[in-house]
């Protein structure tokens, strides 16, 4: 699947500044940021993202209740999400795809991988 934008939705600073610098410098790739799940909602059908990074702890809205937004409205029905936690225990990582994320990226991220991580990814066929 070709990327050329990426949403990454992430309520640290620090891990928005970083992600963006690896996604452009390293990726290659146009990314734009969100600090909060609300906030994603109203940017992933403006930007059209090819892909989302969804962090899945966030304050007030989890990347869980945001995936089941993005899926539920028919503009964002089908951008790949790729959650990215600290927590991923094989179950935890089951259950995130059993909701439909196209596959999980551990934090911390390493930022010169992370584009490798994403293409690993969305690459690799469903199953």
């Amino acid at each position: 699947m070709p990327i050329q934008k990426v949403l990454m939705v992430d309520d640290e600073p620090d891990i928005r500044k970083i992600g963006l610098v690896s996604l452009r410098s390293v990726g290659k790739w146009t990314a734009v940021a969100a600090s909060s799940g609300e906030e994603a909602l109203q940017l992933a059908p403006r930007e059209k993202p090819d892909l989302i990074l969804l962090d899945v702890m966030m304050p007030g809205m989890t990347g869980p209740d945001v995936l089941a937004r993005l899926r539920a409205n028919p503009e964002t029905a089908n951008i790949p999400i790729i959650f990215m936690t600290a927590k991923v225990q094989k179950s935890e990582v089951e259950g995130y795809r059993a909701l439909g994320a196209a596959g999980v990226i551990s934090k911390p991220f390493d930022p010169m991988q992370l584009p490798a991580q994403i293409r690993a990814i969305v690459d690799t066929p469903a199953g």
